[in-house]
């Protein structure tokens, strides 16, 4: 059963925090919004920190990366590291999403939480059931 109110970000989606002028940055932000409003709850694989930072850094320097690793604490989302479980699902995802296993992290997140998965990257996850693609 999906709940509709938990969602699981991809990262690409988080990307367009960082970057407002990029297409989806508003319907990106506000689901952010609506996470510290308690509408919503985002959920992320813990790979996703490390790619945002990345981005950060990568874009402008370590001072936006010191900037996102503080958004992010303060965000308060659900991260979700890697088990078993995960890793057996994200391996079904590569499967019938046909995409790498760094990709199938995200769709097996909220194919496990019964959650709806946000993303921007429509090659990866377009064939992911309900997936909902903010560009």
């Amino acid at each position: 059963m999906t709940d509709p109110r938990l969602i699981v970000l991809d990262a690409s989606v988080g990307v367009k925090w960082l970057k407002p002028s990029e297409g989806g940055a508003n319907r990106a932000l506000a689901l952010l919004a609506d996470h510290r409003d308690h509408r919503v709850r985002i959920a992320v694989p813990a790979h996703f920190i490390t790619e945002m930072v990345g981005v950060a850094v990568r874009h402008g320097g370590a001072s936006l990366g010191e900037e996102t690793w503080r958004l992010l604490k303060a965000a308060d989302l659900t991260v979700i590291g890697m088990d078993d479980g995960v890793a057996m699902e994200a391996l079904e995802q590569c499967r019938a999403l046909g995409c790498c296993f760094y990709d199938a992290l995200a769709p097996a997140l909220a194919s496990l939480l019964g959650a709806t998965l946000y993303s921007a990257d429509k090659r990866a996850h377009g064939r992911f059931p309900g997936v909902v693609l903010v560009d």
